[in-house]
């Protein structure tokens, strides 16, 4: 549906109308993804400007989450495939990152809605001063509740559970575990997102139907929302659509 003017504002109110924040998920996840295939639409096959369009489009889509009710948010912005690109686009996207990371620090929203921040992810793959912007962000906000924020960088699913079977066969091998205590309940206690309840909702941008190694324990009940638009032009109706779409579905996990 496109949609400009009067239009637009008439059907964003008419969707504004159907939600109800009593029945937003408690958590989001979303694959920020069509970067790259932004930018060659607007004439440009160098990347960096959808890489840029798109991270200043975070902050303006946590806030529409945050006045929805949504608690928790997992953003998948670098994955640990993504360091095979060219390294000029990678030396880009970690200068985005350590940005984006940096501002946190001074961002009045980010404290107004009492925001923790945390990364995801082999953080140690990262460059020292993403790492150290990270750090920051984190030790900035590691005393708010009110909202989480994951940043899924440098993480793949695969990779998070590896690194959840090291750490339990080090404890076996320890003599700390034995390995009849093993359970979902033990395996979630050693993911990168322990003490976090699963998302709700996962949205992927660009029209891509898959969940390309994102929370791939964590999805396993998730309601899943395919947004035809690149991540970078995604707009407040595409954010409050999905929405609609998982408060009118039924969850029964199984049952």
């Amino acid at each position: 549906m496109n949609l400009s003017g009067p239009m637009y504002r008439l059907y964003e109110y008419y969707l504004f109308r159907q939600l109800d924040k009593d029945k937003a998920p408690r958590h989001v996840g979303i694959i920020l993804d069509g970067n790259r295939r932004y930018a060659r639409k607007h004439g440009l096959e160098v990347p960096w400007f959808g890489h840029h369009k798109g991270a200043a489009k975070v902050m303006e889509v946590l806030r529409i989450l945050w006045e929805a009710n949504v608690k928790v948010c997992t953003l998948y912005a670098f994955s640990i495939e993504n360091f095979q690109r060219s390294k000029e686009e990678v030396e880009e996207i970690m200068v985005l990152a350590k940005e984006k990371f940096s501002e946190v620090v001074g961002n009045p929203d980010v404290h107004r809605h009492r925001v923790r921040i945390q990364a995801i992810g082999r953080v140690d793959l990262l460059p020292a001063e993403v790492q150290k912007a990270i750090h920051e962000a984190e030790e900035e906000t590691e005393e708010y509740e009110d909202h989480i924020l994951n940043v899924a960088i440098g993480y793949s699913g695969r990779a998070e559970l590896v690194d959840a079977v090291k750490a339990i066969s080090e404890k076996i091998e320890s003599g700390e575990l034995h390995p009849a205590q093993i359970d979902e309940e033990l395996i979630e206690s050693h993911l990168y997102t322990n003490g976090i309840p699963d998302p709700d909702l996962i949205i992927r941008t660009s029209g891509e139907e898959r969940l390309s190694g994102f929370l791939l324990w964590q999805s396993a009940y998730s309601e899943l929302y395919f947004a035809q638009i690149y991540w970078p032009a995604v707009r407040r109706i595409d954010i409050w659509r999905a929405l609609r779409s998982y408060g009118d579905r039924s969850r029964r996990y199984g049952k």
